[in-house]
């Protein structure tokens, strides 16, 4: 799968039958007088191109633990299975410092379909005309416990890895979907952060404590929206859920008066047809109030633990920090913007950025905005897991989200550093609850690996995105809008938005068989291509291709003969401005 690795020789009697298949081979050794290294057939993973064949292989090409669990592991859970129940008796040890918020009027808001539910909320206004707001979270430290089998299989594998079409999850079913996750109308084990909140969403107080909760819906974020929007509905529920939105919009803009960016991913959804889920089409996702909801609050429990955890542990709290990314990172952007759009990029500060990004509009193309928060988003450098006792506190600050102390804690059902935070945390307010391995050699090490599974999850997520573009256009040719994103001396780089992927357009592509004349400009960004067939606004044979422009191409996707891979192919067929 990877260009850089050599063809490997192997010797096999069954060359026939694994011809046009994806294989896994061990190279086993490579002579100094061969161009390509020895190696051996381990197994097929089926025939090129077939779903299975695709996702095993780039599960393998990104390191990720998709082998079923080992008995040891599927040991560790409730003997009950699936019958396992919140004791009912409050003098049951299950119940020692634990809070029963049953009832509380909680409700989740997730993504349709959503089957791990990590999180739940609830809004009610106290006597005193402030608001009490609960982020209850999925107990999953009550069922695994540190350093048993399951503990170790979670801890090596990081993080749940979303693909298209399939979970790899980092805790066994039962848990993850059932056990722990808070669906509605049954009584869960909880992790609770409330605050009293003044109207104007300033903190009054925080607490934390175990509960029991018992959620009174699930909702996704359009059936929050439309539910919300409803003037006619006005049950307890939906007040509090509209207490939570109004709540919302105010922490969010403090976040954003404190200089926290609000940057841009190209984000797609996949449809896929229902029996076969092969992919049909592609739509760009919609963001919706309700998910930014969700995220403010999911924001402000993070923050609040991050600081409680610190505080009672000063060296081996697990955070997140977000580095400040140097300047220079972002010369090439600035001098883009400055040329082609006579904008100014200040990046002094994560405020400076944050309010010029929100001036870098152009009228006429409302996609503008987005395109250069998606490159702005390349010039960061990545977040990171760490122990607190490894850096200064001055380096604990997440630049992105403009907050000086952070942490995971609202996804301990999919990600393992949620899990040490619920174990610190837990300690923090009462030892009783978790003893918490103190140690900051492990604890690094623990930070080590995370990272490295939750970067190989997001490249894993993207890759299968990929796949399945590519077979959605398989056999097809679209045309497109698209952006032109870089310009070089021999081609240029687009961006489709609908697809949220990119293409290259090469010159020597766009000749009658022999390399165009081109003329390009480095400083202003442009490049003249002389000689130019079958492209409409072209003057003359003549094209001048612009950073910045919309253009209108053509997709499709073809084979690569080198990885078996589709990669998706584009063409410039109009010059739009």
């Amino acid at each position: 799968m990877d260009k850089r690795i050599p063809k490997i020789r192997i010797k096999t009697r069954q060359a026939a039958e694994l011809l046009g298949k994806r294989i896994v081979v061990a190279i086993d050794s490579w002579d100094r007088t061969s161009r390509y290294p020895v190696g051996h057939f381990v197994r097929s993973l089926g025939a090129l191109e077939t779903k299975e064949a695709e996702t095993e292989a780039l599960l393998l090409e990104y390191d990720v633990q998709y082998r079923p669990f080992p008995k040891a592991v599927l040991d560790c859970l409730p003997k009950e299975g699936h019958d396992w129940r919140v004791p009912q008796d409050p003098n049951h040890p299950g119940w020692i410092g634990r809070k029963d918020f049953r009832g509380l009027l909680v409700c989740s808001i997730d993504p349709p379909g959503c089957q791990d539910i990590d999180d739940a909320l609830h809004a009610r206004l106290l006597p005193n005309g402030n608001y009490e707001v609960g982020v209850h979270i999925a107990d999953v430290t009550h069922f695994v416990k540190p350093n048993n089998a399951m503990d170790e299989e979670a801890a090596a594998r990081g993080t749940t890895v979303y693909l298209v079409d399939k979970r790899i999850d980092m805790l066994p079913m039962l848990l993850g979907t059932d056990l722990c996750s808070l669906k509605p109308y049954v009584e869960r084990y909880a992790f609770s952060t409330t605050w009293e909140m003044t109207p104007d969403a300033d903190i009054v107080s925080t607490t934390f404590t175990k509960s029991v909760i018992k959620s009174r819906e699930a909702f996704s974020y359009e059936q929050a929206q439309l539910r919300i929007d409803d003037a006619s509905v006005q049950d307890a529920l939906t007040t509090g859920m509209r207490t939570l939105l109004s709540l919302s919009k105010k922490l969010r803009q403090k976040r954003m008066d404190a200089g926290a960016l609000n940057l841009a991913s190209p984000e797609v959804k996949i449809e896929t047809e229902s029996e076969t889920s092969d992919p049909i089409d592609v739509k760009t996702k919609q963001q919706l109030e309700t998910n930014s909801l969700v995220e403010e609050f999911m924001l402000l429990a993070n923050t609040s633990v991050a600081a409680k955890i610190y505080t009672s542990f000063p060296q081996t709290a697990l955070l997140r920090r977000h580095g400040a990314p140097p300047a220079a990172n972002f010369e090439v952007l600035q001098a883009q913007l400055k040329t082609r759009k006579d904008l100014v990029l200040r990046v002094d500060s994560s405020k400076a950025l944050a309010e010029s990004l929100d001036l870098c509009t152009d009228p006429h193309e409302p996609f503008f905005n987005t395109l250069v928060r998606i490159l702005a988003t390349r010039c960061m450098l990545s977040a990171e897991y760490f122990c607190a006792g490894t850096q200064a506190p001055s380096e604990f600050r997440h630049y992105g989200l403009a907050s000086d102390i952070y942490t995971h804690f609202t996804s301990p059902i999919r990600r393992y550093a949620d899990v040490i935070a619920h174990r610190q945390l837990a300690a923090s307010i009462a030892p009783v609850h978790a003893p918490v391995d103190a140690s900051l050699p492990r604890l690094s090490a623990v930070c080590t690996n995370i990272n490295v599974r939750h970067r190989n999850a997001q490249l894993a997520g993207r890759a299968s995105v990929e796949y399945y573009v590519g077979q959605a256009l398989k056999g097809r040719v679209t045309r497109e809008e698209a952006f032109v994103m870089k310009v070089f001396s021999n081609g240029f780089v687009v961006f489709v938005p609908r697809f949220g992927i990119e293409g290259v357009v090469r010159t020597r592509e766009m000749g009658t068989g022999v390399e165009p004349e081109c003329v390009f400009d480095e400083e202003k960004f442009t490049l003249v291509i002389k000689g130019v067939e079958g492209v409409e606004g072209a003057n003359g044979g003549v094209v001048k291709v612009v950073l910045f422009a919309k253009v209108g191409i053509e997709v499709w996707d073809e084979k690569e003969e080198k990885t078996g891979k589709r990669k998706v192919r584009v063409k410039l067929v109009r010059i739009i401005e």
